[in-house]
């Protein structure tokens, strides 16, 4: 059920694959993350999807953002925030911090002490800005330009 959107912009619900807005979900992350790079719809699901942490952005009963929390695999860097996207009319209004701190908070809830990503070099600054570090060398993922980032949820460094 998604309901309309909060006062200060989109609902924000967490929800799994089986939920309606799964689709909107998987359309919203193949038009900003995939498109842009030539990549077919088929690429936009990520492997451990079905177990992931999904939070999505609710405009009425249109997704326009998205974060995905893989929890699953044996390495830390296995568990770590993936797939944000927000709809080009929503960007640059907040809402991408709206959705990475209600992530975090759920996953301070859960006990998790330690999130990481990988940034696409064009989102470093977005992350910077939210807290979150570089470490390690930069690669390349997705035939584009990364860094990985972390954050510590306790608050420490």
């Amino acid at each position: 059920m998604s309901g309309p959107a909060a006062a200060d912009g989109p609902a924000l619900r967490f929800i799994t694959i089986r939920d309606a807005e799964h689709a909107g979900e998987l359309d919203l992350r193949y038009r900003v993350l995939r498109v842009p790079l030539g990549m077919a719809r088929g690429q936009t699901p990520i492997p451990g999807e079905d177990e992931a942490l999904h939070l999505v952005a609710l405009d009425g009963p249109r997704v326009v953002g998205c974060l995905l929390y893989s929890a699953g695999g044996a390495r830390e860097e296995d568990r770590r925030l993936r797939a944000m996207a927000v709809d080009p009319a929503w960007q640059g209004r907040g809402l991408g911090a709206r959705l990475l701190g209600r992530m975090e908070e759920e996953l301070r809830r859960r006990g998790v002490d330690r999130v990481t990503l990988h940034a696409r070099d064009t989102a470093i600054g977005f992350y910077l800005r939210c807290g979150y570090r570089v470490y390690g060398e930069p690669f390349t993922e997705v035939g584009i330009a990364h860094a990985c980032m972390d954050k510590r949820l306790s608050g420490l460094s």
